[in-house]
């Protein structure tokens, strides 16, 4: 039998200090070197070296004592219902809520308090806040948690984040007033202190108040008494005809889809189909204008040195087949367990996909299927005319998927294999529902620039036109995984590419942005969805250590403008970790690499139900 190491004895201990803290015998604690979280009671806590340093101890308590308080003290689906819709502001309210049960347990105990405050030490510090130069690159769920800390544990601010809060603290604190006094009376009753917390995002112009239901009955039913004597007939005729379309729209898309979800779905489905009905015509639905595009939009201040070594290559030029293999074999073993959780989520998006493609009827017909509802008609006078219903085609739109994920430094380890293995269930998902699929990554060539310096180096370092700075001084690397037209089971194996040691380097997403709208507008398809996963801004130190301060921010912010604003691809982003609320209009930002597969298929299910092409109503009986 192996003899027990030091750390073997620390997890030991660790998981037990666990259990006794969350009240579950059940937590498991494991060791990681990817980013810390915990998945119901199975906690990843970071690893500490073979010696045990103090502080590297500290940091694992510290992450186990959060994951095993919140296991205590916090209900998952009150807070979930009272969540505010707004990206930002849902990323507010979950920190404000760990902030909460964190304090509980940093106010009764010492030790929990001086692990919570390493733990906190070490998120910190990778956060954008420790690198903030002006207000507006602060991002408010870390300042308002880190201010909210503050007045609930009275812990003083971690030293890389004060000159980030200083930037800001006075427009929180004037905005808030007494708000956070409120929270800590509130601090043991989860309920109440969500409410507050309401308030509170309110004050800061996050969110909006929820409109009262009872409110809108009330009105909805002083509207309707003035019609009701006319439209008492019609009414009646709709009450029967909605619930018969909705129940035999969901018996359809019962058969359509896998069968690991079924009784789920098909409570989804019915909800969905029973409302289809109420949409407006889809003629007067907002098009977006389909006009030919320039590759570049005019008027960008930005600028490249030289583009003499840029490539745009594919994955498996970059490395052999036999590695291809490996790597692919590496991803799949990395994320045994996620994959089925990711693969449900593909059924659920291919469901209501193909729902859609064939989801209404007409009644009252000649001919076609017996109508259910009018069997017993049908039974007492078999003659009756009108009896039967047709199912009715609705268009669905010739549509093509950009995936252009970040493939900086920053995603290395478990952000960048989520985002793999999720971009290759989702190319196999729509793939099976008629959906063309193109998955792209952007880095560089090199760090801190590459061949792009060494000529301006060779050159003498010239400055660009009026003495403004060179610009960009990288050499991109644009990597296609998956070529639009080009099957699934042909390009699976490129994006092991991602798991490639020394792949991942520096990342400029203006230039990628253009590149991968570039190739969208070239397709023949009608309907155009670039989505963009990243964990920050831009960042490449050769090209921003010699012109102006945030040069290719600024770039970003105006290419997601012109992409938002003139061309037809609709442009959706998904934040690993960071705030991109700021660049894109439709985005979200997910604090947890695992939400990375649930989040790329809602937000592909609401761009294609947003802009899906159905008919005004169901032909009513």
């Amino acid at each position: 039998m192996a003899e027990e190491t030091p750390l073997d004895t620390f997890k030991q201990a660790l998981t037990g200090a666990a259990r006794a803290i969350a009240r579950d015998g059940e937590v498991e604690v494991a060791w990681s070197a990817d980013v810390p979280g915990a998945s119901g009671n199975r906690f990843r806590v970071p690893l500490p070296a073979r010696n045990l340093p103090s502080e590297q101890v500290t940091e694992a308590r510290g992450f186990a004592d959060s994951f095993a308080l919140k296991l205590r003290h916090h209900d998952a689906g009150l807070h979930a219902s009272a969540a505010p819709p707004e990206p930002v502001a849902r990323a507010c309210y979950d920190a404000i809520e760990q902030v909460r049960y964190e304090a509980l347990g940093a106010n009764r105990f010492e030790g929990i308090r001086a692990n919570l405050d390493a733990a906190t030490e070490l998120r910190t510090a990778s956060d954008p806040i420790a690198r903030a130069q002006n207000s507006s690159e602060v991002p408010i769920q870390t300042a308002l948690s880190l201010l909210l800390r503050e007045k609930l544990t009275g812990e003083a601010i971690p030293e890389r984040a004060r000159a980030g809060i200083d930037l800001v603290r006075e427009g929180i604190e004037g905005a808030v007033g007494d708000d956070f006094a409120g929270l800590l009376d509130q601090l043991g009753d989860q309920e109440a202190f969500q409410k507050l917390a309401l308030d509170l995002l309110r004050d800061l112009d996050l969110t909006r108040p929820t409109e009262n239901p009872e409110d809108t009955e009330d009105a909805d039913s002083d509207e309707d008494e003035g019609e009701e004597d006319e439209q008492s007939g019609d009414e009646q005729n709709e009450g029967d005809a909605d619930p018969q379309s909705a129940e035999m729209a969901g018996e359809m898309a019962e058969g359509e889809g896998d069968s690991d979800a079924d009784g789920e779905m098909a409570a989804e489905e019915d909800v969905e189909q029973g409302e289809a009905g109420e949409e407006g015509d889809s003629s007067q639905a907002p098009v977006r204008p389909n006009r030919p595009q320039a590759d570049i939009p005019e008027g960008l201040d930005y600028r490249a040195y030289t583009e003499r070594f840029d490539e745009e290559i594919e994955a498996d030029e970059l490395c052999d087949a036999e590695e291809l293999e490996r790597l692919r074999a590496y991803l799949d073993s990395q994320l045994t367990g996620l994959q089925g959780v990711v693969t449900r989520l593909a059924n659920r998006l291919q469901r209501r996909l193909m729902a859609q493609q064939n989801r209404s009827w007409d009644f009252d017909q000649e001919e076609g299927v017996l109508d259910a509802a009018r069997l017993a008609r049908v039974v007492v006078s078999p003659g009756t005319a009108l009896s039967y219903k047709v199912e009715r085609d609705v268009e669905f739109r010739d549509t093509i998927v950009t995936l252009l994920i970040d493939n900086s430094g920053s995603m290395r380890g478990r952000p960048i294999s989520i985002a793999a293995i999720s971009a290759d269930i989702l190319a196999r998902t729509l793939e099976r529902c008629g959906v063309k699929t193109e998955i792209l990554g952007f880095t560089t060539r090199a760090w801190k620039g590459g061949q792009s310096r060494e000529a301006w180096l060779a050159d003498g370092k010239p400055q660009g036109p009026g003495g403004e700075g060179p610009g960009r001084l990288n050499d991109l690397r644009h990597i296609i995984y998956k070529q639009a037209d080009e099957p699934w089971r042909r390009a699976r194996r490129n994006l092991g590419l991602m798991m490639r040691e020394g792949l991942l380097k520096e990342n400029i997403d203006g230039e990628a942005l253009l590149w991968a709208h570039s190739r969208l507008v070239h397709r023949p398809e009608e309907r155009r969805i670039l989505m963009v996963i990243s964990d920050g801004a831009p960042v490449d130190d050769s090209t921003l250590s010699v012109n102006s301060a945030g040069y290719l921010e600024a770039h970003l912010r105006a290419v997601i403008e012109w992409v938002e604003n003139v061309s037809p691809v609709q442009l959706v982003a998904i934040g690993i970790g960071h705030d991109v609320t700021r660049y894109y209009r439709r985005a979200v930002t997910i604090m947890d690499v695992e939400q990375l597969g649930g989040t790329i298929m809602e937000q592909l299910a609401e761009l294609f139900e947003d802009d899906k092409s159905a008919p005004a109503s169901r032909r009513r009986r």
